[in-house]
């Protein structure tokens, strides 16, 4: 019986070929929500659903959460991570109206410790392609991104700071913070 769960483990095992796909399908839901021509408000929407098909936002929630998220009661975290998403969803969303006339292109993916790492380029009107680096892990038990790295810059260590200071801001109540994050 072993090996036949060791052999469901390998078949299982995401590859470079699925991280790179996931990405690719991700890019191409961006890229259509960009040229859709709908309102930002609209683009919101998409952008969060396409946020909690293809990212692991639990553990971006958590992550974010920082060591707060240790103290964080299952309902408290189950509030945070909803309201995480539609927080990162607004605020990335409003960045890719930058991208609207221009398109974001998977080049490469590699192997990198636990997780692969997908390559693209984003190519906006009148600016010079950029860098944008997707983590992909299969922890979760799916293929999920779990970080994005844009020129450079970390989004789940971005997240981890910004979230850590409005947490301080209300003196440490995950609860303010949550009710916050719905309207920020």
């Amino acid at each position: 019986m072993p090996s036949y769960t060791l052999f469901w483990a390998l078949t299982l095992a995401l590859t470079v070929d699925d991280a790179r796909a996931l990405i690719d399908k991700a890019v191409r839901d961006i890229n259509a929500t960009i040229d859709s021509g709908k309102s930002e408000q609209a683009m919101y929407g998409d952008f969060e659903r396409i946020f909690i098909r293809y990212a692991d936002v639990p553990a971006i929630a958590r992550s974010a959460l920082g060591v707060a998220a240790k103290s964080a009661s299952k309902a408290q975290m189950s509030s945070f991570t909803k309201a995480f998403q539609g927080y990162i969803s607004r605020k990335y969303g409003s960045r890719f109206r930058e991208f609207i006339g221009g398109r974001i292109e998977v080049t490469d993916a590699r192997a990198v410790k636990s997780y692969y790492e997908v390559i693209s380029v984003a190519h906006l009107k009148g600016q010079a392609p950029f860098d944008v680096r997707w983590h992909v892990s299969d922890k979760s038990g799916k293929n999920l991104f779990f970080n994005i790295i844009i020129e450079g810059v970390n989004m789940l260590a971005s997240e981890r700071t910004e979230v850590g200071a409005m947490l301080d801001k209300r003196k440490g109540n995950i609860d303010a913070l949550i009710t916050d994050l719905k309207t920020a």
